[in-house]
């Protein structure tokens, strides 16, 4: 990967246009029968109102020197309804396991309200990042709320990453929340996901969409994944084994020596590119959007659906993995405007609701995809080096399957 200064790259994907950012083919594009109908940006800002940020931090290389690097990190953060609009959204978490973090949960249960905009970002960074939010928002000119308690979630990226050289600061989180826009998101290595890897490949930041036919309601359900979890061997895409089919290409080490314990030289004489599998371990954060009117109560049953479409791709809720999700639905504008002590809310009927649980399973699966296809070979501290997916052997694993023609 091309090294670039930190300045340089603060929110510069966002400054591009769409068409310039889906160079990479997508899960659509491939035509993987994942199942289900994609909106048109097969992404979360399909659904109307979502903005998308990321800052992307990537400087050095070689040796980690811990305060200095290499730096491969960055924050990524969603906005409900924008990052204009205060309205808060009904919204619902549920965790698979637990090993991880996001901040604010306790309120969207309790309250089931999500008030401003969703971060990821390294585990190390949560603190920064939920501060910096916070400043973000009392900074707002027409920002009411008195007090905030921010939705900031993580995963580990300390293996490609200087993660204890605290490298995100507030000024990369204002970028990030400032420069949010709709549109296709850039997926891969960017944002919160610069430094993370996935079943044994290089990951990061994916999303998709699923939108159900007009006779089910037309809505659209969304989904933006950071994932950073899963051996090699459990992956599967559309029920197809590639994990199986793909064994080499495992992270390895490109320049150092001495070799690290349990480590093998990307070039060495023989082998596979690759060191011998890694138990599993990681975390995974999802984040599932919807127009349809739903409450909290609702929003919690669709949140975990989130699990099934994790485990059609192969992850299984590991003891070493924080795999945790929250929804929100953009129904039901203005639920704290006017005077009035009752509100009068839609709420679609659970006689109706079966079709947005498949969608969010369908929309998962193919968010974890996309963030496979979008990332590339990234080489980061002590020279680690994780191989993005192989799109050609991807493919031909599909048609030895009969997935595709």
């Amino acid at each position: 990967m091309t090294m670039r200064s930190v300045a340089g790259h603060i929110a510069a994907s966002l400054l591009l246009p769409a068409l310039l950012l889906a160079q990479k083919p997508r899960e659509n594009d491939l035509k993987l029968p994942i199942g289900g109908t994609p909106g048109p940006l097969d992404a979360i800002t399909d659904v109307a109102g979502v903005e998308v940020g990321h800052t992307t931090l990537i400087s050095g290389s070689g040796k980690l020197v811990v305060g200095k690097g290499p730096v491969r990190t960055g924050v990524t953060v969603i906005h409900p309804r924008g990052k204009s609009n205060f309205d808060p959204v009904f919204g619902a978490w549920f965790t698979l396991n637990g090993n991880g973090e996001m901040t604010g949960t306790t309120w969207v249960q309790e309250g089931g309200f999500l008030e401003g905009p969703i971060a990821i970002t390294n585990t190390h960074s949560v603190g920064v990042v939920r501060d910096a939010i916070i400043q973000w928002e009392v900074s707002r000119k027409n920002s009411l709320q008195p007090w905030w308690l921010p939705v900031v979630a993580e995963t580990y990226d300390g293996g490609l990453n200087d993660i204890n050289g605290f490298h995100v600061k507030p000024e990369h989180v204002f970028a990030a929340l400032d420069g949010a826009t709709g549109g296709l998101p850039k997926e891969g290595a960017v944002g919160g996901g610069t430094g993370m890897s996935c079943h044994g490949f290089k990951g990061g930041i994916g999303t998709a969409s699923r939108k159900l036919p007009e006779a089910q309601g037309g809505y659209t359900v969304g989904v933006l994944v950071q994932c950073n979890y899963g051996s090699r061997r459990d992956l599967r895409i559309a029920g197809v084994p590639v994990g199986e089919e793909i064994t080499d290409l495992q992270g390895c080490i490109a320049n150092s020596d001495p070799l690290p314990p349990g480590r093998r030289r990307c070039d060495a004489p023989g082998d596979d590119n690759g060191a011998d599998e890694a138990p599993e371990l990681g975390s995974i954060i999802i984040v599932v959007a919807t127009d349809a009117p739903l409450l909290p109560h609702q929003l919690k049953r669709v949140v975990t659906r989130v699990s099934l479409g994790l485990g059609r791709q192969g992850g299984f809720g590991g003891n070493g993995s924080g795999d945790i999700f929250v929804a929100f639905s953009t129904a039901n504008p203005r639920i704290w405007s006017g005077d009035s002590p009752v509100k009068a809310v839609q709420m679609l009927g659970n006689d109706r609701i079966s079709p947005l649980f498949q969608a969010t399973a369908q929309a998962t699966e193919a968010a974890i995809t996309n963030a496979l296809l979008g990332a590339e070979t990234t080489t980061g501290a002590n020279d680690l080096r994780l191989y993005a997916m192989p799109v050609d052997r991807m493919m031909a694993a599909m048609k030895k399957y009969g997935r595709i023609p």
